[in-house]
């Protein structure tokens, strides 16, 4: 069994999950009944990290900000500032996209059950009210911004704890953070899963009606995630980006488009963040909260789906409000964990813009829902990956060693390859 083990172990932890997608793939093509079985495999996987990322995050942050030293520097502005802007030109990009290459949809049925927000100043609302949930409510649904509101403030609280004190909390969150680099080890069984029950439920009968769609959507995340995000990241580090990009983008988006869970994708992150040495103060805050308003992906899907709706309404956008179009994509994206649904339900929040009708609103969401097999897993990736490459990217910017290139091929491009190394 050890040998057996041993051998598993040479083989690196991204080929074990391409060897699980083949093997998902050919068993929803062959074998559809088994393929709906393995579809446990995936559920377990998705349903462990989800489990255990509220937890990791609430203890994470409190041992940082426990320990945080007064005049310390953590860089959170630079992240916030990425995060933000990366969003708005993310929206901006879909606008282009969408004047060059219109779209004509085919209103399929509204979607059951749907409550879209009213307005811009729902969504803020609902941000608000759930920064003071009760912490044991936010634990329970997964509410981030409940979780790392509560975490800062204990955080701080306890910075005046006796030392003793201090360790219990770090020993909390290095333990949890075993069981998370655990519960990664079993990703090529839960990836194999995933695959087969997507692959063997849904076909690709469903999207070729959409393509020209879907091409503008993940075309424009695609040039997002290797166009906007590396030239950002090249403002700030004066360094060619794409060694690090391409890190986030193998061992951050390939977990992302597959479990299609930010809030999953957290422990995956954080544990990346870590092997990259980042400034654990910043990523254990940063990474929770960029999956909270880092949504380069859902601002996209929000804009795209609205301009073809308008395109199909013969609804002509103007420059300025296009402008404004991308400034409420990038707020309600920021917002879009907060509500029911995700990007999806903020698509009548901005078609109220061109005047739109909720029930024809509803039908593009509708519409979304059927290509969401490819639309949602490419949104979480983009969005996911690009939290761990900001991150980064604020921290090694603000390195005086990392302007050597000796320092900056320490940092990053020689870091050993192992999604499933524990924190510590």
């Amino acid at each position: 069994m050890n040998r057996f083990m041993k051998s598993i172990n040479r083989v690196s932890l991204i080929q074990q999950i391409i060897i699980g997608m083949i093997i998902g793939i050919l068993t929803a093509l062959y074998v559809p009944d088994i393929a709906n079985e393995l579809s446990l495999l995936g559920v377990l996987f998705v349903g462990a990290l989800k489990g255990i990322a509220p937890i990791l995050v609430f203890f994470l942050v409190i041992a940082a900000i426990s320990k945080h030293r007064s005049g310390q520097k953590t860089g959170m502005g630079s992240v916030i500032t990425l995060y933000l802007l990366g969003t708005f030109l993310s929206a901006a990009l879909a606008v282009l996209v969408s004047w060059f290459f219109p779209t004509t949809l085919h209103l399929a049925a509204s979607a059951a059950d749907a409550a879209p927000p009213q307005g811009i100043a729902e969504v803020m609302k609902t941000l608000l009210k759930n920064i003071v949930d009760n912490p044991v409510k936010a634990l329970m649904s997964a509410n981030y911004i409940g979780i790392l509101g509560w975490a800062l403030i204990i955080g701080g609280a306890l910075r005046h704890a006796p030392m003793n004190t201090k360790e219990v909390m770090e020993s909390i969150s290095q333990a949890i953070t075993t069981v998370v680099g655990w519960i990664i080890r079993f990703a090529p069984l839960g990836i194999m899963g995933l695959v087969a029950d997507s692959i063997a439920t849904n076909g690709i009968e469903a999207l070729i009606s959409y393509f020209q769609l879907l091409v503008l959507l993940l075309g424009s995340m695609i040039f997002v995630a290797l166009v906007i995000n590396p030239l950002l990241s090249f403002i700030y580090l004066r360094r060619n980006p794409y060694p690090l990009v391409f890190k986030c983008l193998r061992e951050s988006a390939i977990y992302a488009f597959f479990t299609r869970s930010s809030a999953a994708n957290i422990p995956v992150n954080l544990d990346l963040a870590k092997r990259l040495k980042l400034n654990p103060d910043m990523y254990s805050v940063s990474i929770p909260l960029g999956a909270t308003i880092n949504m380069g992906g859902a601002a996209i899907t929000i804009t795209v789906m609205t301009l073809a709706a308008a395109h199909t309404l013969g609804i002509i956008v103007d420059v300025p409000t296009a402008i404004l179009l991308s400034v409420i994509a990038t707020i309600g994206a920021c917002g879009a964990s907060g509500v029911a649904g995700g990007s999806l339900l903020l698509i009548p929040l901005a078609c109220s813009l061109f005047g739109i009708s909720n029930d024809v609103a509803m039908q593009v969401v509708g519409v979304g829902f059927i290509i969401g097999v490819l639309q949602d897993s490419t949104e979480t990736a983009l969005n996911s990956s690009t939290d761990i490459l900001f991150t980064a990217t604020a921290d090694y910017a603000k390195r005086p060693s990392y302007r050597t290139r000796r320092s900056m091929r320490s940092s990053f491009l020689f870091v050993k390859v192992s999604p499933c190394a524990n924190f510590h």
